[in-house]
């Protein structure tokens, strides 16, 4: 246990987390959409500019080729350049032709051996192997098979730009005898990478965007969770008069109310329990007063020889003990967690069942009892009710003066059962009514002031609500539970 982080500390923990995972969860998104969006645009622009640019420089290559005469371009030999041949002029003038035409940086041809034959915008001399080939060898076998080709690599010319060359083959007859070369500036490389470092400025300024509004609803969750968790502290500390304060978010508002819902509880629950145990040692203290004093006497008299005092002060000590077991049992009936076994039940059985356990008292007490229950099934535990029905009417039998009589009816509306006990008694007095369901309390000598709290609680149990109305010659207990 000395490894686990206290409840404060691991709260405000968890708390410092939610920025960092709000954080992740805006950041990481916009992020990998930004980025991934951002690569994948850009490779596939430039594939396709690259692709774009290949097929123009091998079509002005070609359109180059289709002018050019292998047979012609075959009989220039070295020197033929130094020496200005008529044949070097033709050729290299077609070339500068077809340069200015289409705005390429350079045009030379190469035979099958690679060595150059004429040179326009890159200065090589006739029968000098151009160096750039070696890079494109692939492309140079298509290109000598009939294909036309373009390099499938970028190089960077003197200037610091980048250039890429198209290949067409020269054919004398149906034979291939040399190559066009054209190579042309990738210019739009330029833009694109300006382009690409715009979006990688915008996807920066997003993300700091994203990052600040993270950051704000971070510290907006952060402030309503840290005043929860306040809360929850005092309520773990015992603080349960302190009510937890409304909070304006929705999801937020709802878990301040339920834990104000809990906080409640608890306070009630604890004032209930401190008021048993006060009721209990008030309740307990009598009859422990009344076996002192009985044993006392039974002990002088047992001294004295008197059997027949002897026996009343046992009957007294017995009485209490009794009183005593009733304390307890009503105690531990209404301060256990009772779960309830439901099954159906006919409500006239219950009605009935509960008025027939107290007969004998209300006859030996001149009080008749009426039942008029109107059918209905209830989804219910059968013992309990009965208990809590039992409490209703015994108060009833008691309070009844002698000739009077107790109504007990059962109702069903809509969806629900109602069960009355009336009583024609002296009615509950006004300043008694608001204590009436509190533990322990009681006006009668002997009553334990259980019965009424335990009942309520049986009902409510059950989905239901037990009620009273009290006047001078009449009350009333209104008992509702859901039918099925």
């Amino acid at each position: 246990m000395s490894g686990l982080p206290p409840p404060a500390a691991g709260l405000r923990g968890a708390l410092g987390s939610l920025s960092a995972r709000l954080l992740l969860a805006f950041l990481l998104p916009t992020l990998a959409l930004f980025g991934l969006t951002g690569a994948a645009g850009y490779t596939l622009a430039r594939s396709i500019l690259e692709e774009e640019l290949g097929q123009s420089l091998s079509a002005i290559a070609a359109a180059t080729a289709s002018q050019v005469s292998g047979e012609r371009m075959l009989t220039i030999e070295p020197g033929d350049d130094v020496q200005g041949t008529r044949t070097w002029r033709n050729l290299t003038r077609l070339l500068g032709e077809m340069q200015q035409a289409s705005g390429v940086r350079r045009v030379f041809l190469v035979d099958v051996q690679g060595r150059v034959r004429a040179d326009v915008g890159g200065g090589l001399p006739v029968g000098a192997e151009a160096p750039e080939l070696a890079r494109d060898r692939l492309e140079l076998t298509r290109v000598f098979s009939g294909e036309r080709a373009a390099s499938q690599v970028l190089f960077t010319g003197s200037d610091g730009l980048l250039y890429k060359t198209g290949y067409a083959p020269v054919r004398q007859a149906d034979t291939v005898v040399g190559a066009v070369a054209v190579e042309g500036s990738a210019a739009f490389f330029g833009p694109l990478a300006r382009l690409s470092r715009t979006f990688t400025v915008a996807t920066g300024v997003a993300l700091a965007v994203l990052a600040a509004v993270a950051v704000l609803t971070a510290r907006g969750l952060a402030r309503p969770l840290r005043r929860l968790m306040d809360s929850a502290l005092r309520i773990g500390r015992g603080d349960l008069t302190t009510p937890v304060p409304p909070e304006p978010t929705q999801e937020i508002g709802v878990l301040a109310r339920e834990l104000e819902v809990m906080r409640g509880a608890l306070e009630s629950r604890d004032r209930q329990l401190k008021l048993m145990l006060a009721g209990v040692a008030h309740e307990v203290r009598n009859p422990l007063g009344g076996i002192e004093l009985f044993s006392g006497l039974l002990a002088e008299d047992l001294k004295a020889g008197s059997t027949t005092d002897a026996t009343e002060h046992v009957a007294r000590i017995q009485q209490e003990v009794a009183y005593l077991q009733r304390i307890v049992e009503d105690f531990l009936a209404f301060a256990r967690e009772q779960p309830l076994a439901r099954a159906p039940i006919e409500a006239p059985v219950l009605v009935a069942g509960a008025c027939e356990l107290l007969a004998a008292e209300a006859q030996a007490k001149g009080v008749k009892v009426e039942v008029d229950a109107a059918p209905a099934q209830l989804e219910a535990d059968g013992s309990l009710l009965t208990a809590a029905l039992v409490n209703l009417v015994k108060n009833a039998v008691q309070a009844s003066p002698a000739g009077e009589r107790i109504t007990v009816t059962g109702r069903a509306e809509a969806e629900r059962y109602t069960i009355q006990v009336r009583d024609a008694g002296p009615g509950i007095p006004e300043a008694e009514r608001e204590r009436i369901f509190e533990p322990f309390f009681t006006t009668r000598e002997k009553g334990t002031g259980l019965g009424l709290p335990l009942a309520r609680k049986i009902v409510r149990a059950h989905g239901g609500e037990l009620a009273f109305t009290s006047t001078p010659g009449s009350t009333t207990f209104t008992l509702t539970l859901p039918s099925r």
